[in-house]
């Protein structure tokens, strides 16, 4: 989420001037503290902030919109047209540049979290649970918080906090909410409007996840679907990489709603759409209830398409609860707020379940018929190639996969 945090900043603490800097830090060092992408809920707190509820709302919905529309024509392309040898070469060449996409992501996440030996030992422990135990994501998250419970009590030291995000030290000019505006009126915290915020989001988890369960029962996939990316939302400390784990082990592994391949097929749609990266699991709903045909054979594209807006629905509507209840408590003290330590221990655990990511995809790109098979030579090439790319001239993603496509359609076409 970095980029869109960073055009949000250019916008509107720079050009506009809707909020300061100390005020837009404030309002993201909150955000990092939850679940959820940052800069879709930064978004919606400063939607808020600026026009109260509605205003809330409409900022959170149009950040994910155009990606959720654009994802589902994508992912439909894909599943009619995948296996056309333009659309083949495509994904032949960006598989392999996914993989080193994810290499760097957990470098990068590594390098700001492990920051001391024993946040080091806990993300090697992370990925020898997930990688040689088949741990559930859920419990490496529970147990690395209890762990940074603990332990921030006993050597606080040791559990200092990931490079955040700095107080503001610079200005841009007098901004309609400034530095010490007051707190607007309907920014302030009340038991009440907190109250309130909870029974609504409360009803609007319950109501549809209670249609999907009288109309279709528990174990039908949309319902099935719901629950899962519920849990999914409140599991996102450390971004959409630190989800995918969870996904996997849930849509591929437990659920069978897509194959390996096709999860790595969907993080490279993920990168190249515009819009918060863990929309990906628009494109996890939108093959599995294509697949499933859960409306049956002759409207499979309506069927993906459902599945793909219900999943979004529970996705994010946790981020929105978290803004709208929590905002007003924010908005109280104009405090620093920071990771705390249960949650520096979750961020070094993701480093190791990220890691772990990285090599489930490299293990299919490189080895797409199992050890048993051939080893991919091109493949291995073009994941060397992006790697180089990523790390020595710090290429840009979307710069990367525009190249690593034409690479994988040339090869395809004209010499494998």
């Amino acid at each position: 989420p970095a980029g869109q945090i960073a055009i949000m900043h250019q916008e509107l603490v720079e050009n506009r001037r809707w909020i300061s800097e100390r005020r837009f830090l404030h309002a993201l060092n909150y955000c990092m503290l939850l679940p959820g992408p940052e800069a879709q809920q930064l978004a919606t707190y400063i939607g808020w902030l600026l026009h109260r509820v509605p205003g809330g709302i409409a900022a959170g919905v149009l950040f994910v919109l155009p990606s959720l529309l654009i994802l589902i024509a994508l992912s439909w392309v894909y599943i009619a047209y995948g296996d056309l040898p333009l659309v083949a070469g495509l994904f032949y060449g960006i598989k392999p540049a996914v993989t080193a996409i994810v290499l760097q992501a957990a470098y990068r996440i590594g390098l700001r979290a492990l920051r001391s030996d024993l946040l080091l030992g806990i993300a090697a422990a992370s990925f020898v649970a997930i990688f040689a135990l088949d741990a559930p994501f859920p419990l490496i998250v529970a147990a690395a918080a209890l762990i940074g419970y603990i332990g921030g009590r006993l050597a606080p030291e040791r559990f200092g906090t990931a490079a955040g995000h700095a107080e503001a030290g610079s200005s841009f000019g007098p901004a309609l909410i400034d530095d010490a505006t007051p707190t607007p009126a309907h920014a302030s915290f009340r038991w009440s409007r907190l109250a309130g915020v909870l029974v609504i989001g409360a009803l609007l988890w319950v109501v549809p996840m209670a249609l999907l369960t009288l109309v279709y029962g528990w174990s039908h996939t949309l319902t099935q679907m719901g629950w899962f990316f519920t849990k999914a939302a409140l599991l996102t400390f450390g971004g959409a990489y630190a989800v995918l784990p969870y996904v996997y082990q849930g849509a591929v592994l437990h659920y069978g709603w897509l194959t390996p391949t096709q999860m790595i097929d969907g993080l490279a749609l993920g990168e190249t759409t515009p819009g918060p990266l863990i929309m990906v699991v628009a494109f996890v709903a939108f093959i599995g209830g294509y697949v499933q045909a859960v409306f049956g054979p002759e409207a499979a594209f309506l069927a993906g398409a459902v599945a793909a807006v219900l999943v979004t629905w529970f996705t994010f509507l946790p981020s929105f609860v978290f803004i709208l209840a929590g905002g007003p408590l924010v908005e109280s003290t104009h405090g620093d707020l920071k990771f705390t330590a249960p949650l520096t221990a979750i961020t070094a655990a993701v480093v190791g379940v990220i890691l772990n990511l990285a090599l489930f995809f490299g293990y299919h790109v490189l080895w797409p018929r199992g050890f048993d098979g051939p080893f991919d030579v091109p493949s291995a090439l073009i994941a060397l190639g992006a790697l180089v790319a990523l790390f020595r001239f710090q290429v840009k993603v979307l710069h990367l996969i525009a190249a690593t496509a034409l690479i994988g359609l040339i090869l395809k076409l004209f010499l494998l």
